[in-house]
């Protein structure tokens, strides 16, 4: 399945990029990349996934080829959901199905129980549909600050963004990304920066930081009140050496992931499908393989497929 284009979606901010495959005529299916990634996210995984649907993998905002926000305008995790909302409209969808990989399968899960009934199925990797704050309450005050005071602090900054050799780009890549080979960092790395005469720079804009200082996290009530109304099905993809938390001190507990697929189990019933891959947190590039063939029989399914556990 060819790369058929490279789209350019008008927001009042600039614009959205995101890149297609397929036939705009098919069944739409929405990628959204994980924090500080790109939609070369999804480069190695669409090409295994079944021709009769219409791939759109979007950059969120400051990312990637879009555009960045305005100045003094923060990024938060209702602005990236309500940049689907634009994405549909500009697209024209009214009904599609949502592909998201870490963060981006929060904007999704998110954006599945705000607007329901334009969620036919939702495909979360190495993902929740939300973020809970059972293990951070100590923290969101400080997340909260420590977002506002980076972004004046990059707002006061005359520093011009740094350039770097492709070789000290990549490098510098690995070590914040124990979990993406080299082979895919080069291809994050593709879509993440920007040649000058001098090397590279990075796309991204550096107002954006940690994920926890933009994560909208929320309670168990608000997360079960929240998936009730879902209508979409769900499959959601948990790698044997994924995350099971925003943050790595947190990861050795899984009582969360567990309250979360059993909510999901509860509630959404044969709407709900749960597999485990082997693999880490970008086993959706490294290993495509390993989840292609469950996710390509949810897409396909008319019905619940049994779960392969």
């Amino acid at each position: 399945m060819g790369l058929i284009s490279e789209l350019k979606l008008a927001v009042p901010w600039g614009h959205i990029a995101a890149k297609a495959w397929g036939s705009h005529q098919s069944p739409p299916v929405l990628c959204l990349h994980g924090w500080l990634d790109n939609a070369n996210s999804f480069d190695r995984i669409i090409p295994l996934l079944p021709k009769d649907f219409y791939y759109v993998a979007m950059d969120f905002g400051g990312h990637g080829l879009s555009s960045h926000y305005s100045p003094g305008f923060p990024y938060d995790h209702q602005n990236f959901v309500s940049e689907v909302r634009r994405v549909a409209a500009a697209l024209k969808w009214n009904r599609f199905s949502l592909l998201g990989h870490s963060f981006g399968g929060t904007v999704g899960g998110m954006f599945s129980c705000i607007f329901p009934e334009m969620v036919d199925k939702l495909v979360l990797l190495e993902s929740s549909p939300f973020i809970l704050e059972s293990n951070e309450l100590e923290n969101m005050l400080t997340y909260k600050r420590r977002a506002i005071e980076h972004m004046l602090q990059v707002e006061a900054s005359e520093k011009p963004s740094h350039v770097v050799s492709p070789e000290e780009m990549l490098q510098g890549f690995l070590k914040n990304n124990s979990h993406v080979g080299d082979e895919c960092a080069k291809l994050l790395l593709q879509r993440g920066t920007t040649q000058v005469a001098t090397g590279l720079l990075l796309n991204r804009d550096r107002r954006i930081t940690r994920p926890e200082y933009y994560f909208n996290f929320i309670s168990r009530e608000l997360f079960v009140h929240s998936i009730r109304k879902l209508q979409a099905r769900v499959l959601l993809i948990k790698a044997t050496q994924g995350y099971y938390d925003v943050r790595r001190e947190n990861d050795a507990n899984m009582e969360l992931m567990l309250f979360v697929t059993n909510s999901l189990r509860s509630i959404l019933k044969e709407r709900f499908q749960y597999v485990q891959v082997p693999g880490n947190h970008y086993v959706h590039m490294n290993q495509p393989q390993h989840m292609a063939g469950v996710i390509s029989s949810f897409l396909l399914s008319k019905e619940r497929i049994r779960a392969q556990l």
